[in-house]
């Protein structure tokens, strides 16, 4: 099996399969530098695009600098990753046909304020790449965060008028 980067669809550039590729197939290795998720945070502060990869609980990730990290996320993708004795392979997840792109579900559980969207054009497509769990958290968060807002806007005091001393006019001796 040969694998191939170039234009795609999806995001930018993309890698494709140049043969048929059966199910249960390992098709690539994510390398890279690993770095805490901190080192890794603050070095890709300023990049709008990151090829980073969490491993276990996320506390160290994959800095991706391989043939891997041109792979597409999709809401329907032909791969996933599976992690092994701290090595990610991306597996194939069914037959996948000659100049196919590979693609696998991101399942992004952390992003800040990104929204994340994804591009896949799948008839599945859930709109972004975080997983349905972190998907749910947002919602939730989201829905604190507005009824609170709403709490905070019935509770407001209003202002009320302080009266005003009425004027003292002096009336004139007509004497």
């Amino acid at each position: 099996m040969a694998l191939i980067i170039r234009s795609s669809a999806i995001h930018a550039a993309g890698c494709y399969s140049t043969t048929a590729v059966r199910r249960g197939t390992r098709v690539a290795e994510y390398t890279g530098p690993r770095l805490s998720k901190d080192e890794a945070d603050a070095s890709n502060e300023e990049s709008p695009i990151t090829y980073l990869f969490g491993l276990g609980d996320g506390t160290v990730v994959i800095d991706g600098h391989c043939m891997a990290m041109f792979i597409n996320h999709s809401c329907d993708p032909n791969c996933e990753t599976e992690e092994i004795k701290g090595r990610v392979w991306i597996r194939a997840i069914r037959k996948i046909e000659p100049g196919e792109e590979i693609t696998y579900d991101y399942c992004l559980y952390d992003g800040g304020d990104d929204e994340a969207t994804c591009n896949c054009g799948a008839k599945s497509c859930r709109g972004t790449m975080y997983s349905p769990e972190e998907i749910r958290r947002r919602k939730a968060a989201a829905r604190r965060a507005e009824k609170k807002k709403a709490t905070k806007r019935r509770t407001r005091t209003k202002a009320i008028p302080i009266p005003r001393k009425p004027e003292v006019v002096e009336e004139e001796d007509a004497a």
